[in-house]
């Protein structure tokens, strides 16, 4: 066999086994988008840890997902991609048996840690084998391809089995598929690039547990109280963890994240966009899939089809926004997809949480879809042609992490946002509902204990109360209490919506005011305007 007819079977090989990995990770990461009404109703949650279902596995995926980059470029790709798949399915099957909502967390946490493997490893993997750039930019739209059809088909899928009754076989799905990734991986060519890299382990702590010590303050201080001393010195240590990391990163050699790119204004720009914009982008999924699914207790297949209006247009617009980019400025699609995010949260906020019509959300999330098509295809391509040819690279995975940064922020905020609010209106009026009922005590404590310690979504998703002691059987919740739940989860969901459409506002705003003026600076020397110290 020649060289060339070797190198053509690996650079086929290593796209395929990229893009299934890719594939694995995405229908892992999006599975409980149609879950969230099911799991919760399984687990009986309350909204801070419906929210952390989906944050234990977006965390992890964020804050390791630049030091397994490294592990990679360090050791090798091909046998970290396969752990990487292999992390996945042990996590995959966790969640599968999980009792309870705790033991689901972890699950997630594990495969997210899969996931931090995958998304990176699997496009360096490509770029690597590729003999050319046209090679290259072919390979990266087919592995984008991949992304996107994994995000359109796992709610779908997860929707469909929920609505037969059986969730948990989604999960037994995701490890059939990363049994098959380990398998292709076989056959696809390693590689590395150990030149100029070292593990930054001072940063990679302080980067990860200061965003594990927000995130948990946000997410508990919105059921707990924001005034308790362990949400305070949450916020505090992740305040000083992260001001920790910024001082080593600008301090050591071979930094995990390259601080000095933000001295460039356009690129600064787009990363404050990003976080931002792809911050409401998954609040309004997230809170789409709650408002239906958790509040008003739709099936899950309905927000399975509903995730495909979202994720479709990204696959089905792929080489449109290719094109664009090339023949527009970047500038006008930012703010073009931001402001259609905008308008579907704000069009979400006007809908009334009585009205049980689901096919209302069709057209807000299509409007979604496109917007995060137009956003997500045009960020990385701004991005680096926003700084010198030398930092490209560190552009690149600085941006990917940004995004994903947004995302794992969007159910967390939007959550705790939502519940402390729902659980306020209800706390103010669940008195005076307990009285209007005619319930006896001690069946009034009892109802009053759930709505103090669980919250606007324990009372809505609770059909009966239960005795307060041996002997005593249970009897059907209160109408006036479940329907001021209920109201006060659709007022706060409401709330929600808008919040992240104002915030997709704020995005397209400084895309199109911060870039006016700039320029390209990826074909060019670095100029004093681009140069990076």
């Amino acid at each position: 066999m020649t060289q060339t007819a070797a190198r053509r079977q690996g650079y086929t090989a290593t796209v395929v086994a990229g893009c299934f990995a890719v594939l694995l990770a995405q229908v892992a990461y999006s599975l409980p988008g149609a879950l969230n009404g099911t799991l919760q109703q399984e687990f009986q949650t309350t909204g801070a840890q419906l929210a952390w279902i989906t944050a234990a596995f977006a965390i992890p995926m964020v804050v390791f997902e630049l030091t397994t980059g490294v592990i990679g470029d360090l050791f090798g790709r091909k046998r970290l991609l396969q752990a990487g798949a292999l992390l996945t399915a042990a996590g995959s099957l966790v969640s599968h048996l999980a009792g309870t909502v705790q033991v689901l967390w972890a699950g997630q946490v594990v495969a997210g840690l899969g996931a931090a493997i995958l998304y990176p490893i699997s496009l360096a993997m490509l770029a690597a084998v590729s003999p050319s750039p046209e090679a290259r930019a072919k390979a990266i739209a087919v592995w984008a391809g991949f992304l996107s059809i994994g995000a359109a088909i796992s709610p779908l899928m997860g929707g469909w089995l929920a609505a037969e009754g059986d969730w948990r076989t989604s999960y037994l799905v995701v490890i059939a598929a990363a049994a098959v990734s380990i398998i292709v991986t076989r056959f696809a060519a390693d590689s590395s690039a150990p030149e100029g890299r070292k593990l930054d382990i001072p940063g990679q702590v302080t980067l990860a547990l200061g965003l594990i010590a927000l995130l948990f303050a946000a997410t508990q201080g919105s059921e707990a109280g924001f005034a308790r001393p362990e949400i305070i010195g949450a916020f505090a240590a992740g305040l000083v963890l992260l001001g920790a990391f910024v001082a080593i990163e600008l301090r050591t050699d071979v930094p995990l994240l390259e601080l000095g790119i933000f001295a460039n204004r356009a690129y600064a720009v787009v990363a404050i966009a990003t976080v931002v914009g792809m911050f409401a982008f998954l609040a309004i999924c997230f809170s789409m899939s709650i408002w239906l699914g958790a509040i008003q207790h739709q099936s899950a297949l309905k927000i399975g089809v509903l995730f495909l209006f979202i994720q479709g247009p990204a696959f089905v617009l792929a080489p449109l926004v290719s094109r664009l980019i090339r023949d527009f400025s970047p500038r006008w699609i930012l703010t073009t997809g931001f402001a259609l995010i905008a308008a579907s949260g704000v069009w979400c906020s006007t809908f009334d949480v009585h009205d049980m019509d689901w096919t209302r959300f069709i057209a807000p999330m299509l409007a979604l879809g496109v917007g995060f098509a137009l956003t997500v295809g045009s960020i990385t391509a701004v991005a680096i042609n926003t700084v010198p040819l030398r930092l490209a690279g560190m552009a690149s995975a600085t941006t990917n992490l940004l995004r994903d940064f947004g995302f794992a922020l969007g159910p967390v905020l939007i959550a705790a946002f939502a519940v402390s609010r729902a659980n306020g209106d209800l706390s103010a009026d669940a008195g005076r509902a307990i009285g209007e009922s005619g319930l006896q005590a001690p069946y009034t404590d009892v109802a009053g204990g759930i709505a103090h310690e669980g919250g606007a979504m324990a009372v809505n998703s609770m059909p009966v109360v239960p005795g307060a002691g041996p002997g005593m059987p249970p009897v059907p919740m209160p109408e006036s209490l479940r329907v001021l739940a209920f109201e006060s989860l659709g007022g706060a969901y409401g709330l929600a919506f808008l919040v992240a459409g104002l915030c997709a506002a704020a995005a397209a705003a400084l895309t199109l005011f911060g870039l006016f003026g700039s320029r390209s600076a990826g074909a060019e020397e670095p100029s004093a305007a681009h140069t990076v110290r």
